[in-house]
């Protein structure tokens, strides 16, 4: 499908495209507050994340490291290369009971222009109890591999539904 074809959603005051988003993706500081559950416990709780915005891709946030709570993340196996930021490494997130398996990831070695993900985790809101910006739920880029973060803010369509492959 010609993604010039397809219907975008126009947005209103205050919301974003994500068909506005550029190519190759854009990082930019965001003020938002994120909280991240797990397991009944805040494993995050920041106002210290970064965007990246990319084409027809809802917003994913990379948080400091040092801002998880300590011992819920974990080296896990896996590994997957994007052709802007690098090659990411893949972690599972815990907490008391609970265990999220390769629901984050992060670039030990950001490619140029992507250095400020150093140090910086991004985790798949679907594998969270909750996630929330500024005290808005979330909601999972869809599929099963992108992990964009949908809020108010951003309108779409997204990629990752039934037929958006080829977008």
């Amino acid at each position: 499908m010609n993604p010039h074809r397809i219907n975008r959603v126009v947005p209103e005051s205050g919301q974003e495209s994500v068909w506005d988003y550029p190519r190759p993706p854009r990082v930019e500081k965001s003020a938002d507050r994120v909280v991240v559950t797990l397991g009944g416990l805040v494993i995050v709780d920041t106002d210290d994340a970064i965007r990246v915005l990319e084409t027809s891709h809802p917003p994913v946030y990379y948080l400091p490291r040092s801002a998880f709570r300590e011992g819920s993340l974990e080296p896990a196996a896996g590994r997957s290369s994007c052709e802007y930021k690098g090659e990411a490494s893949y972690l599972s997130v815990v907490a008391p009971g609970r265990r999220a398996q390769s629901a984050g990831w992060y670039y030990p070695s950001p490619a140029r222009g992507f250095e400020e993900l150093r140090d910086r985790v991004a985790l798949y809101p679907g594998r969270m109890d909750l996630v929330t910006v500024n005290g808005e739920t979330v909601l999972p880029q869809p599929g099963d591999f992108y992990g964009g973060w949908i809020t108010s803010r951003v309108v779409g369509p997204f990629k990752g539904a039934p037929g958006s492959l080829g977008w």
